[in-house]
């Protein structure tokens, strides 16, 4: 990408703090940040599960907390992880929250942490609701937002109702924050082929299933487009970024391997026009689907934070949602311009196989360019090499051992059809 953060009036007195709550340490957005604001001079701190996470090796990190946490602790305890971070940080802290759970928690505890963090304030109970699959959907009726048609099952006797009743295929998600961190029920998003299949997994959900069951939006009649924003204290959007999903691992339904970003007016008012009427403020990263039967654009995801690919869109001044961020809260001016069409991210560890799962499948994106104007990879910098070969360390068993428990659980699937 062409820079032009030069242009960029930045207090780099205020520093910027990752904060991550669970066990992923091999997560690209986290470094994309570390990154985004080290590289305008900003110190930038993280939260680490060890002294060897690639975010805890970039050359723009000015220092880390190494604190392995899972989700399940009490809030309490977290809490005041952050506030022993803040007092050794010594001074004003920018967080920047890279999963639902740190953003819940900075949104119930702001007063506590107020005096020694800057972060946007809303309404409490906000990230939560957004965060929750069963909250969002609510929000989407009450605001008349289009998306999938859900249910939210309560018991196993809910699920074999919906069974009986239910068009195939479906798509399961967890359905809150910290949930799926203490008590997954699915490990991630997961399409069911079948109301055995369904049946079946839902033995192993307990007696109150955290789950929503979601209607399955058929990939040959769908594309995949993202958002991602920063709202200011009046919910105004003060940079705001759309693009298209290429590519995602596991396919169609997981982390962003591939995008590119593309012009969406359409889609950037209605993010925009939502986001005002519930009151939000702060990073924003949205999953939207557009269903080509109805011609409609469906929310799937409304992640109430900062995006692991967020570095794919950055304005032609030189901001990102990150930066955007840092600017509003320190009092300094963010730049409006256009965002750079045409440009690529990468995520080199799972793109490979992605691309060779969607090959076989035969899905495109027509929106996507023909060629991209640049390309952002997510692990590979010049000016930063390190976490890119601890990554590569770090990926190799636990990447060996993801694949083989997708085979085994595509044979399990076809087995109970």
């Amino acid at each position: 990408m062409a820079r032009s953060s030069a242009l960029l009036t930045v207090d780099r007195t205020v520093p910027g703090l990752i904060v991550k709550i669970g066990d992923y340490p091999l997560h690209h957005g986290g470094v994309g940040a570390i990154r985004s604001l080290g590289r305008i001079g900003v110190p930038m701190y993280a939260i680490t599960e060890d002294r060897f996470t690639p975010a805890a090796v970039s050359r723009y990190l000015h220092g880390r907390f190494v604190w392995p946490t899972t989700g399940r602790e009490d809030p309490e305890r977290l809490v005041e992880g952050l506030l022993r971070i803040g007092k050794r940080i010594g001074r004003p802290t920018v967080l920047v929250p890279t999963d639902e759970e740190a953003a819940v928690l900075i949104g119930e505890n702001a007063d506590v942490l107020a005096g020694h963090f800057l972060f946007p304030r809303v309404d409490p109970e906000l990230p939560r609701r957004l965060a929750s699959k069963q909250g969002l959907h609510e929000l989407c009726v009450e605001h008349g937002v289009p998306s999938p048609a859900a249910a939210f099952p309560d018991s196993y006797q809910d699920i074999e109702r919906f069974a009986a009743r239910a068009r195939f295929p479906v798509v399961a998600k967890n359905r809150e924050a910290f949930q799926r961190r203490r008590q997954p029920a699915v490990a991630g998003t997961t399409r069911i082929a079948g109301p055995a299949q369904l049946l079946d997994l839902a033995r192993d959900w307990g007696a109150r299933p955290g789950v929503i069951l979601q209607e399955y939006l058929p990939r040959e009649q769908a594309e995949d487009w993202i958002v991602h924003a920063y709202f200011d204290a009046e919910s105004t959007a003060r940079a705001m970024f759309t693009g298209v999903k290429v590519r995602s691992w596991p396919p169609h339904a997981g982390m962003t391997a591939c995008a590119y970003v593309v012009d969406n007016p359409e889609l950037a008012e209605m993010a925009a026009q939502f986001i005002k009427r519930i009151g939000f403020s702060g990073i924003v990263d949205l999953d939207w689907r557009y269903d080509r039967r109805d011609g409609r654009y469906k929310l799937l995801d409304f992640n109430p934070r900062m995006g692991a690919q967020f570095r794919l869109f950055e304005n032609e001044a030189g901001v990102d949602v990150v930066r955007a961020q840092h600017l509003d809260l320190t009092g300094q001016h963010v730049p409006e311009a256009e965002q750079r069409a045409g440009q690529r991210f990468i995520v080199e560890n799972i793109d490979l196989p992605a691309l060779l799962a969607y090959r076989r499948s035969g899905y495109s994106t027509p929106h996507a360019p023909d060629r991209a104007t640049g390309t952002e990879l997510a692990w590979l910098a010049r000016d930063d090499l390190k976490p890119f070969f601890t990554m590569i360390a770090r990926f190799v068993r636990p990447g060996a051992r993801h694949l083989l428990q997708m085979r085994r659980a595509s044979r399990r699937a076809r087995t109970v059809r």
